[in-house]
């Protein structure tokens, strides 16, 4: 049997945002080799990762919501690594009008999609909220035109909304912080556990490392997110890539993976997931 026979094919798929691509920098240029192993990457947009997680897991590796985990966990565990985590922030609802909350919980609000972190949240803030599915690069054009009155921001919107015009009424993250004293765990890596223990392990040190190098080699890095960086300047997506690339990425540590378990528990307490979620978390 040749080398290239024997080489395990890992498809890995991701956001097409920077701070996704900054995590990634290091398999995808393979500056971080695995032996044995080849890794593909796949860029979509989080909505529909979700959907393919839950409906048609095909990806080894997979970046989800983890408002999306308790439906795919059958399928996958949990990365140790590899979260985007608000620390105190997180995704933001806009208006042309400075609301209060009290009128915000009375209007119609735009969203990236149903299984995100950020409907999540917003539904445990005001569980009686309209929503409805915009693609979340149309979210802030369809505020402008006045299509909805207001919209919940994730990715580099939540950074460029005031070029708009349009005012911050409400951020998810502040409030969650507020309600428990803990980070918001917004996106996940979850990892498929038909590959078996042993190679769930080798992937998840693999994209850990892939994070490390870009920590490491941040310029380089940041260069390469550069690509994916929508409307940010070289500045602003070096402020974002640091919001959602950290420590907290190369671990959730002990008090992220409480906010993971509190987040669960309100979600099902709260009824807007169905089920217990059964953590099991990989590299721990």
């Amino acid at each position: 049997m040749s080398s290239a026979d024997s080489t395990k094919l890992i498809q890995i798929a991701h956001s097409p945002d920077s701070d996704d691509a900054f995590m990634f920098y290091g398999l995808a240029t393979s500056k971080v080799r695995v032996p044995g192993f080849k890794f593909v990457h796949t860029l979509t947009d989080i909505e529909t990762l979700n959907q393919r997680a839950i409906h048609d897991p095909f990806y080894d590796v997979s970046a989800i919501s983890f408002h999306a985990y308790p439906y795919v966990q059958d399928e996958y565990a949990l990365m140790d690594c590899g979260g985007s985590v608000g620390e105190g922030y997180g995704p933001i609802v806009i208006a042309q009008k400075p609301f209060t909350h009290d009128e915000l919980k009375k209007i119609r609000v735009a969203i990236p999609g149903e299984l995100t972190t950020a409907y999540l949240t917003l539904k445990l803030f005001a569980p009686e909220i309209e929503t409805e599915m915009v693609p979340f690069t149309e979210i802030i054009p369809a505020v402008v035109s006045g299509q909805f009155e207001a919209g919940l921001l994730i990715h580099e919107g939540q950074l460029t909304y005031t070029a708009q015009g349009l005012k911050k009424v409400l951020d998810v993250g502040t409030w969650w912080r507020e309600q428990t004293g803990l980070p918001l765990p917004l996106g996940a890596n979850v990892v498929r556990r038909s590959l078996g223990r042993e190679t769930m392990e080798i992937v998840t040190k693999a994209v850990r490392d892939s994070i490390q190098h870009g920590l490491d080699h941040r310029e380089e890095a940041l260069a390469y997110a550069m690509q994916f960086a929508r409307d940010l300047d070289p500045n602003l997506a070096n402020h974002y890539v640091g919001m959602y690339v950290n420590e907290r990425t190369i671990s959730f540590g002990e008090d992220g993976r409480e906010a993971i378990r509190r987040l669960f528990e309100m979600g099902y307490e709260r009824g807007v997931i169905p089920h217990r979620a059964n953590l099991d978390i990989v590299g721990v």
